[in-house]
Formats: C-alpha cells, sequence, structure tokens
C-alpha cells in the first residue's frame, strides 16, 4: 500500500486510510494542493483551484459530517463540468466573463456524495475540440513525464493532472470519438 498522503496513492488506498482513520482527509487535501502548486508551473493541467472549498469539506469529512465510499479523495474535472461559484470555461477565454454557476454538475455531485472532495478545474481543447491539448488561451497542458510533449487531447489537462499524481482521480469527456 503507497502512503496515503503520496503522489502514488490510489483513490482506493487513499479512502481506506482516511475511513480508518489513519490519515486525515484534510492531511490528503494538503498534500494535493501542495503537489498542484509544485507541478503547475511545469505542467499546466490546472485552470481552477478551489483550495478553499476542498478545505472546508475535507474539515467536514474529518469531524464526520460525510460518508462514502471515496473518503477523502481528491479529484479534478474537466473545465467543462460547472463548478458552482465559477464560470464553465469549456476551454475558451470568452467564456470567462460568462454566468458563473450556480450548482455543480450531476457527476461532481454524486462523487461528492461518495465522499470525494473536489481540488479544481482542469485545462481542456476550446470547446473540448481538440487533439493535442494545446489550449490557445491558458496554455498548452504538457505531459509530466517529458514536458516538451503534448499531453494530447482535449481533456490533456485531466490526463496530465493524473499522471502527474496531483490528484489520483479525473474527470474528462469525449466530444470526437
Amino acid at each position: 500500500m503507497s502512503d496515503p498522503l503520496s503522489k502514488q496513492a490510489t483513490a482506493t488506498e487513499i479512502a481506506a486510510a482516511v475511513m480508518s482513520g489513519k490519515v486525515k482527509a484534510l492531511a490528503v487535501v494538503d498534500a494535493a494542493l501542495a503537489r498542484i502548486a509544485a507541478a503547475e508551473p511545469t505542467v499546466n493541467a490546472f485552470t481552477d483551484v478551489v483550495a478553499e472549498r476542498a478545505r472546508i469539506r475535507a474539515v467536514e469529512i474529518d469531524r464526520g459530517l460525510h460518508r462514502g465510499t471515496m473518503l477523502g479523495v481528491p479529484f479534478a474535472v474537466k473545465n467543462l463540468f460547472d463548478i458552482k461559484g465559477h464560470p464553465t470555461r469549456a476551454g475558451s477565454k470568452i467564456n470567462n466573463d460568462g454566468p458563473i454557476a450556480t450548482r455543480d454538475g450531476s457527476l461532481i455531485r454524486k462523487l461528492e456524495a461518495a465522499g470525494a472532495i473536489l481540488v479544481g478545474g482542469l485545462n481542456m481543447g476550446e470547446y473540448a475540440y481538440d487533439f493535442t491539448g494545446e489550449n490557445a488561451h491558458y496554455g498548452p497542458s504538457r505531459n509530466p513525464r517529458d514536458p516538451s510533449r503534448m499531453t494530447g487531447g482535449s481533456s490533456g489537462g485531466s490526463g496530465a493532472a493524473v499522471a502527474a499524481g496531483e490528484v489520483p482521480i479525473a474527470l474528462g469527456s469525449d466530444t470526437n470519438g
């Protein structure tokens, strides 16, 4: 079993450690946020980090206010998913001034109902129509194993965030098949 605070820890390992009391959800979130801060200058997977929201939820989990099979697992979503309080960018600069999401998207709500903790929104190809991960507005997501290479696909930020160990799981989507 990996250390539940390490970038190699799986969602299953993290949830088991939090449920057993071996580690606090807040420690897991703080470790993920530290990895994000360290990796982002190179990887550029995130467009939004919701650190305060994540820490509040982690404290609630540590106080026993939430239950679930994914208890304490940090996750991130392609910025095509609505994140309450943020514009749904869809990888486009024009959407920055668009309406603010009044609630989280369905999959975010389902993951949080299972005890997972949202830590942010991820870079993506504009309007999910991209094959390279090269966003003209937010910069390219980079392959964390070789930053000279692209991540590929419109969910490049999602792949890069998981590959870099910033989060153990991330949501993406497929538009073109």
